[in-house]
């Protein structure tokens, strides 16, 4: 379709001008927008911890890389936060209903709010110790953790099928997030280590974690937080509900309605994806990854669904509060199985990258 995310407002109507967004302006930047200082590449040889495999790719890497794009903006022009704050009690701006991005980890649990991330996409943190990025792509609705060691991750400001790009500060690869694999620089066909993000709502989170904290708006960076360039969520409009994307998927696949919310699951082998709402809905669906069986199971209370391998093929059945496998009772986070990583995304985006994934509804 060939828009860049500077025009995008005014082609799909998502009720705000860029230019006063925030994190897209003409140069990435709106008048008097940073405190903070220009960041600048180390380059110093540092890398973020790798997988021990590489996940699967339906593409060749030099297939990926041909099919970098602009997304409109200069490196770094959407700023990621590198010294986030945290505040035991919500920000004003966030209502019960809003999405949030969970962590929990180790004891520690953090809330992100989406009209905070839709404005910096990469959050480089420390959860329990670790060094860890919280990262977001308003353009394929996604949420992912990684792992990043000593470095530090930045907006690179090109997209691969839609998505967010990252780059890492010590090395200057290039990582599309969904992918969460290198396609260009020292680190190149390496996967990144990951972690489960929870797509949710404040209400739900909260409640869930009563002791979270959440992300401020005090950023180091003035943006007009609560003003989202592509819509918003609550209830969702724009970007967020149309068919239109801004930019050609790698693989157009009618399936499920473009915008349409899917849990995919990625290993070394395979990909495959269950449409969010049917799962909410039925609680259980099943699916496979080359010849192993998976199940999926919904967690109301979040709202969310997670992924098992189950090359065993229990049987999973939904009961009253939870699931059961052969009599005994498990929460859905906590089936017997070894639990895949699973994150939210738009049907187009996971349909582009990868066209073989089975989809499951």
């Amino acid at each position: 379709m060939g828009l860049s995310r500077r025009r995008f407002v005014a082609t799909v109507g998502a009720g705000a001008t860029l230019g006063s967004a925030g994190c897209v302006g003409n140069d990435g930047s709106t008048a008097g927008s940073s405190t903070a200082s220009t960041v600048t590449d180390r380059n110093d040889g540092s890398k973020p911890p790798t997988a021990d495999s590489r996940l699967h790719l339906d593409y060749e890497i030099e297939t990926l890389e041909e099919n970098i794009v602009s997304g409109g903006v200069r490196k770094d022009g959407i700023p990621a936060i590198d010294d986030p704050t945290f505040a035991d009690t919500p920000p004003e701006g966030l209502a019960p209903d809003d999405p949030v991005f969970g962590v929990a980890r180790d004891g520690e649990a953090k809330a992100y709010p989406q009209y905070i991330l839709v404005h910096h996409e990469i959050v480089n943190d420390t959860i329990a110790g670790d060094a860890v990025a919280v990262t977001y792509c308003p353009l394929t609705g996604t949420a992912q953790g990684f792992e990043r060691g000593p470095v530090e991750f930045g907006v690179s400001g090109r997209l691969v099928n839609s998505n967010l790009t990252m780059y890492d500060r010590g090395t200057d690869s290039w990582w599309p997030q969904m992918l969460a694999t290198a396609i260009t620089g020292p680190l190149t066909d390496e996967s990144l280590r990951e972690f489960r993000v929870t797509w949710t709502t404040w209400d739900r989170w909260s409640s869930a974690y009563p002791e979270t904290t959440a992300l401020t708006e005090d950023t180091g960076f003035q943006r007009r937080y609560g003003v989202d360039p592509y819509g918003q969520y609550n209830e969702k409009r724009g970007y967020y509900s149309s068919t239109r994307t801004l930019f050609e998927p790698l693989h157009g696949d009618s399936r499920a309605h473009p915008k349409a919310v899917v849990i995919g699951t990625r290993t070394e082998t395979g990909a495959l994806a269950f449409d969010k709402e049917a799962l909410l809905r039925q609680r259980v669906l099943t699916g496979r990854i080359d010849d192993t069986p998976y199940v999926a199971v919904a967690d109301t209370d979040l709202e969310t669904g997670y992924a098992y391998a189950n090359p065993e093929s229990l049987s999973v059945t939904a009961s009253d509060d939870g699931y059961t496998i052969g009599g005994t009772a498990y929460d859905a986070d906590s089936l017997p199985m070894d639990r895949a990583l699973s994150f939210d995304a738009m049907w187009f985006a996971w349909a582009g990258f990868y066209p073989e994934s089975a989809y499951v509804s």
